[in-house]
């Protein structure tokens, strides 16, 4: 197996930085307060058009027409419609299923959030709040989800797997990204008890989630686990005859690589991807098919000052002003990066860039210089990212 692919981040599940406008009004800083901040009549809308506009049939032409073969679609826990006061979406991974089959795309479900928050992230639905592993019945609630998506669409064509959970955090991730203070918990009191899951917890949520997933979903379609940023930890996990076409998805930011001490040159980023990213697929890609199942081409050096480990103007880290480099350096930098990041990929099954598409103003609002490199339509559209890996 190969798989070519790109995310649709901020469709279903949303993050403010990608499109600030659905936040307008409030202070809110993930998806969990929205709703709570808004009236029931303005979040219904401001939701159903979002989710409407953001990403349509249009979007799966454009997607093929890149080169891509698959798209990771982030869904929330209350894809269903059966958590108050959120709005399901059901309907429109309905949708997407018929685009992709149309257009000849796969999709890979991704569970994306849970409730009281797997990792502390904005994109974990709730900031600073990180205990879900903590409660029985909302862990079995997930499991719950998963099922029912293997039954519903287990047996489409269009389905390339389903990922279990989006990036449940573990201690040194949760250490190194320091979470509390990086997202601050709008309720402290909410918070209390939060920290990081353990692997002890995830080898067997992991397990029942597959026994869960498999009585609706068939041998050829896989089940995606998160390394919960411990790409080595898994060597002896899942090798049991009984675990079909399970793969092991890591996520490598360059910005988590300065977070770790990665000089910001290009030859410090290529040296790092060469030592961790390509040799750490290489050995784990001996005891599962690996992917990346997030990357992207952001990094400092582009931006032109250091970002704090890829810390936003909603984070208090201030960005460029102005442009540092020319297009023809910035070219070089992005192209320099993907190829060193694509040939780490190839040493495992593949990858999902993240994302297809951002809102965020780059070029107005102040301090988002470089960020416009989430966006793999631009990256295409720029040169950035190169042809014989998107087509164009």
């Amino acid at each position: 197996m190969r798989v070519k692919g790109v995310n649709l981040g901020n469709w279903l599940v949303l993050e403010k930085w990608m499109s600030p406008a659905l936040f307008e009004g409030t202070t809110a800083e993930d998806e969990y307060y929205l709703p709570r901040q808004l009236s029931r009549e303005v979040y219904e809308a401001r939701i159903s058009i979002h989710r409407s506009e953001y990403i349509t049939e249009r979007d799966f032409v454009t997607i093929k027409a890149m080169g891509m073969e698959a798209v990771r679609i982030p869904v929330p826990y209350f894809i269903f419609g059966d958590r108050e006061p959120f709005i399901g979406c059901v309907k429109e991974l309905d949708k997407a299923f018929n685009w992709a089959e149309k257009y000849g795309l796969q999709i890979l479900i991704d569970l994306h959030t849970a409730p009281l928050g797997q990792n502390g992230f904005d994109n974990g639905g709730i900031c600073g709040v990180c205990k879900w592993s903590k409660y029985p019945e909302e862990v079995e609630f997930v499991l719950s989800v998963l099922e029912r998506l293997a039954k519903r669409y287990g047996e489409r064509a269009g389905l390339w797997g389903i990922e279990v959970l989006n990036e449940p955090i573990t201690e040194n991730a949760w250490k190194l990204m320091d979470v509390p203070n990086r997202y601050p918990a709008a309720d402290k009191e909410l918070a209390e008890g939060s920290g990081p899951n353990t692997l002890e917890f995830l080898r067997e949520f992991y397990c029942r989630a597959y026994d869960r997933i498999r009585r609706f979903m068939p041998e050829d379609k896989y089940v995606v686990i998160h390394d919960g940023f411990e790409l080595l930890a898994w060597k002896d996990f899942m090798q049991e005859e009984k675990y079909v076409n399970v793969v092991l998805d890591t996520h490598q930011y360059l910005m988590m690589a300065e977070a770790s001490g990665c000089e910001q040159t290009l030859e410090g980023y290529q040296n790092y991807i060469k030592e961790h990213y390509e040799k750490d697929i290489e050995e784990m890609q001996k005891y599962f098919p690996v992917i990346c199942g997030e990357w992207c081409l952001f990094n400092s050096l582009a931006c032109g000052c250091d970002t704090k480990g890829g810390q936003s103007v909603l984070n208090g880290v201030e960005g460029s002003l102005t442009e540092q480099l020319d297009a023809g350096e910035k070219r070089k930098i992005y192209r320099t990066v993907a190829k060193a990041q694509l040939d780490a990929w190839n040493k495992g099954c593949g990858y999902f860039y993240w994302s297809y598409k951002l809102l965020t103003d780059t070029v107005n609002d102040k301090g988002w210089i470089g960020w416009d490199s989430w966006d793999l339509g631009r990256c295409v559209d720029f040169g950035w990212f190169p042809a014989e890996n998107s087509g164009k």
